[in-house]
């Protein structure tokens, strides 16, 4: 058994999630230049796919009696995810590469969530983890190619 069990991964998440919704918002803001017109709205999906996960890893630990982190006091000292004030000056290659280290760093944690979860004997919530595994890897492949790497 992990010390890390599925109740504070799953809180982890939450905070986590919000965090990177947040810096989605900012980039959606603050995009300037070749590729605004496709990448605008790609960051008004990439935060509805975002904002729905958070959900459902909510609902998962409201489920197994857990209670989920809920303010953005709570999100902002949780969170491992880095949101500095905006600026005018990164170009949109800058910030898709802030975007990128985001989704690995989630890639990263579901990965242990799913982990932390299989020595809970908790399957659905590894089946939880593992299904938004695999969106995050699509949309960190999809922001890979977008910056030619």
């Amino acid at each position: 058994m992990s010390i890390v069990n599925t109740n504070t991964i799953l809180n982890q998440t939450v905070a986590d999630l919000a965090k990177a919704s947040a810096l989605v918002h900012q980039i959606h803001w603050y995009l300037r230049g070749p590729g605004f017109l496709q990448l605008h709205p790609a960051m008004d999906k990439f935060m509805e796919e975002l904002n729905e996960l958070q959900d459902e890893f909510a609902e998962r630990l409201i489920t197994i009696g857990g209670s989920p982190l809920s303010t953005l006091k709570e999100f902002d000292e949780t969170s491992k995810i880095k949101l500095e004030i905006a600026s005018w000056d990164n170009s949109i290659v800058e910030r898709l590469n802030e975007l990128l280290e985001a989704y690995k760093y989630l890639a990263d944690l579901f990965k242990e969530g799913i982990i932390i979860s299989e020595e809970d004997n908790d399957p659905v919530t590894a089946d939880l983890y593992t299904s938004a595994l695999g969106a995050v890897q699509k949309t960190i492949w999809m922001i890979s190619a977008e910056i030619g790497i």
